[in-house]
């Protein structure tokens, strides 16, 4: 039996040649780069929004009524300030005289003094109401020796008021003070005194009554004897004014 005639295929040698490559792989002019690689991203699931809670609500709410609150209040005082241009009152102790100012034979020291005060009132356009409840005292060192009030009155625009104000007062076991008293005026010729005024007061402003604050009136006097019945010379005197609402 004859054999099989067998066809083997014949290489065309003029056929270009046609590497084989994998489909992802990019051609360049020099040649064939390497695959690229793939990038994978992720997936990602959004989350649903928090619903806030009515507390939470309720202190956002809170907190942004009481700022517009504030701001609304500092830009009201801002106007008022420049409208009425605000100074504050200024206030001196110009005499002091003593009818009284012994120790009895119950130990007690009997005081009585004359104070004269001069308040000023430097604004144009603000009054201030003096109302009752006011209270004064004079003092050495740690030791009240007598005390007043003062009158309710009404101070207008640019006025000036000078009252004169009765103090009196008993001090027990003085006989301690009183020496101390002697020797302070042996050594310096001279005694310290301090004067504390609380004067409750309301502001007006143009044709506007304020609510009550409280002035205090912090005096610092340096006189040359205590003496009942001589003529009181005061050295120096010295006032600080603060407001206290």
């Amino acid at each position: 039996m004859a054999d099989h005639q067998r066809i083997h295929p014949v290489h065309d040698v003029e056929a270009p040649h046609r590497p084989l490559v994998p489909g992802n792989v990019a051609k360049s002019d020099k040649g064939y780069d390497p695959p690229l690689p793939q990038r994978v991203f992720p997936v990602t699931h959004s989350k649903p929004p928090k619903k806030r809670s009515c507390c939470c609500r309720f202190l956002c709410w809170t907190l942004s009524m009481l700022l517009i609150l504030i701001i609304a209040l500092a830009i009201t005082i801002g106007i008022l300030f420049l409208v009425f241009r605000p100074k504050l009152p200024k206030y001196s102790v110009d005499q002091l005289s003593i009818s009284q100012f012994n120790v009895s034979e119950n130990n007690s020291l009997y005081a009585t003094f004359n104070v004269t005060i001069t308040a000023r009132n430097p604004n144009k356009k603000i009054g201030i109401f003096y109302d009752g409840g006011s209270h004064i005292s004079a003092w050495y060192r740690n030791t009240q020796l007598c005390e007043g009030s003062l009158p309710k009155f009404y101070q207008g625009h640019r006025n000036t008021t000078v009252l004169n104000l009765p103090l009196t007062g008993q001090t027990q076991d003085a006989t301690g003070l009183e020496n101390e008293l002697q020797q302070q005026l042996q050594q310096t010729n001279s005694i310290p005194l301090n004067l504390k005024v609380d004067q409750p007061v309301r502001v007006k402003l143009g044709k506007l009554k304020l609510f009550k604050v409280k002035f205090r009136v912090r005096c610092r006097l340096v006189v040359d004897s205590l003496g009942a019945n001589n003529d009181i010379r005061i050295a120096s005197s010295k006032c600080k004014f603060r407001l206290r609402l």
